[in-house]
C-alpha cells in the first residue's frame, strides 16, 4: 500500500496521544480539594509580565492591585511576587512554552496575574512552540477561564464559562501532517472535564439566583465531543432544577449576541475551548474592546488572572507601548481579589473601571499619543477607587 508507513506512523503518533489523555482522565478522577485561600499566610501572587505590551500593563495593574491591599501586604497577609522570564526570547532560547525555572517559581504562588504573551504563528521569526497560556492552563489544570461582559446601558449582563484544557486547543500542537497533503488535528471532550466546567456555571447561576444557563456547542455536525459536551450538560442540569437551561449551535449565538431583540435573555453561557474563545471576543468588543475586558483561569489548587487580548507587539515596535491600555489587566486584578477573598475592593475596583471606561470617560485611551499613557489611566482609576463618593457616583449612571 502507497501509504502503508504514513498510516502506521500517525497510528503511533495518535496511541501516544491516546495514552497521555487517559492518564489526564486518571489524575481529573483524583479529585484534588480546593485551594482555602482565608487559611493562608500569606497568600502570595506571582505577577509575570509577558512580553510586547505585557510588562507595561502589567506594572500598572500591579501598581492598583499594591495600592488596593496596602494594609494586607504590609500585615503580611500578602505577599506580592515579579517572576521574570515568561518573554517569547526566553522561551524560544528552552524551546519550551513556559522554561522550567519560570514554571517552579509560577507553582510557588497562589494566584497569578499574568500579562499577554506572544503565540508564534506560521510566518513569525519564532519557532512554533506552544502557547504559553494553553501550556500554563495544562499545567495548573485551570479547567474553567471565565470572563464576565456588562453593558448595562444595552441591557448586557454576561457570564462566560470556557472550558479551558480541552477541545480543539488542547492538543493544539500534537496536530500530524501524515502526508504533506493530509494534516490532521485533534479535538479532546471527557467527561469528566465536560462535568466540571458545566456544574461549575451551573453553581454559579445557582449562587447568584440567576435563573439562566446556556449551553453551546455545534453538536449537529461536530456529534461525538461537542454531543458529549450536550449530552453531559442534560446530566449536570438535572442537579439544578431551579435553574433553567437552553442549548444553542456557535454559529447562531455570535448571531444573536449582537440581536439587541435577544442579547439582554443571556445570563450564564458555558461552551468547548474554541467557541469560548471566539465568542467571548466578541462579547468584549460589544463592552468597548477587548482592551476592556479581563478574565479568569480557575483550577481547584492554582488560579490565573490575565488580559484577553494578545501582546501587541506592533505597539512596541513603534515605540506606541506606554499607551496601551491597562483596563483589561486592571478587570483581572478585580476578579483575582474576588476570588481569594478581598469582596469588598474587588467591588470598588469594579465600579472603578464602569466609571472611568463606560460613564465619566475624563482620559481616553487611543493607544496612540492623542490619548492617554496606560500610567495615566491607571492613576485616574485609583483616584476614582478612593473617591469617598464613588458608589454614588456608580449608582448615578445606573
Amino acid at each position: 500500500m502507497v501509504y502503508e508507513k504514513a498510516i502506521e506512523d500517525a497510528k503511533e503518533h495518535f496511541g501516544k496521544i491516546l495514552e497521555k489523555q487517559l492518564k489526564r482522565i486518571e489524575l481529573m478522577k483524583a479529585n484534588q480539594e480546593w485551594t482555602d485561600y482565608s487559611s493562608l499566610k500569606p497568600l502570595i501572587v506571582g505577577i509575570c509580565g509577558g512580553d510586547g505590551i505585557g510588562p507595561y500593563i502589567s506594572e500598572h495593574a500591579k501598581t492598583v492591585l499594591e495600592n488596593m491591599l496596602k494594609d494586607e501586604i504590609a500585615a503580611g497577609k500578602v505577599e506580592i511576587r515579579v517572576i521574570e522570564g515568561l518573554t517569547i526570547e526566553n522561551r524560544v532560547k528552552a524551546m519550551k512554552a513556559i522554561p522550567d525555572d519560570v514554571l517552579e517559581e509560577v507553582k510557588k504562588c497562589h494566584v497569578i496575574l499574568k500579562g499577554p504573551t506572544t503565540t508564534p504563528k506560521k510566518g513569525d521569526p519564532w519557532p512554533n512552540i506552544e502557547s504559553a497560556n494553553v501550556a500554563m492552563r495544562k499545567e495548573l489544570d485551570l479547567f474553567a477561564n471565565v470572563r464576565p461582559v456588562k453593558v448595562p446601558e444595552l441591557g448586557i449582563d454576561w457570564m462566560f464559562y470556557r472550558e479551558n484544557t480541552e477541545g480543539s486547543y488542547a492538543l493544539g500542537s500534537d496536530g500530524i501532517d501524515v502526508t504533506e497533503d493530509l494534516g490532521i488535528d485533534f479535538c479532546v471532550t471527557t467527561s469528566q472535564g465536560s462535568d466540571r466546567i458545566i456544574r461549575l456555571a451551573f453553581d454559579y447561576a445557582h449562587k447568584n439566583g440567576i435563573n439562566k444557563v446556556s449551553v453551546v456547542t455545534k453538536a449537529n455536525v461536530v456529534k461525538t465531543t461537542d454531543g458529549k459536551f450536550l449530552n453531559i450538560a442534560a446530566e449536570v442540569a438535572k442537579d439544578y432544577p431551579e435553574v433553567e437551561w437552553d442549548d444553542w449551535f456557535i454559529d447562531i449565538m455570535t448571531a444573536k449576541l449582537i440581536d439587541p431583540y435577544r442579547r439582554s435573555g443571556f445570563r450564564v453561557i458555558v461552551l468547548p475551548n474554541l467557541y469560548g474563545d471566539i465568542i467571548t471576543d466578541e462579547a468584549a468588543q460589544i463592552q468597548g474592546g477587548v482592551g476592556t475586558a479581563g478574565s479568569a483561569n480557575i483550577g481547584k489548587k492554582y488560579a490565573m488572572f490575565e488580559a484577553i487580548h494578545g501582546s501587541a507587539p506592533r505597539m512596541v515596535d513603534e515605540g506606541r507601548a506606554q499607551y496601551a491600555d491597562p483596563c483589561s489587566m486592571i478587570k483581572a486584578v478585580a476578579m483575582l481579589m474576588n476570588h481569594v477573598g478581598y469582596i469588598e475592593e474587588a467591588k470598588k475596583l469594579e465600579m472603578a473601571l464602569d466609571v472611568c471606561v463606560q460613564f465619566e470617560r475624563k482620559l481616553k485611551m487611543t493607544g496612540r499619543s492623542d490619548g492617554a499613557t496606560g500610567a495615566q489611566f491607571a492613576d485616574y482609576i485609583l483616584e476614582t477607587v478612593n473617591d469617598p463618593n464613588l458608589e454614588s457616583k456608580w449608582m448615578s449612571y445606573q
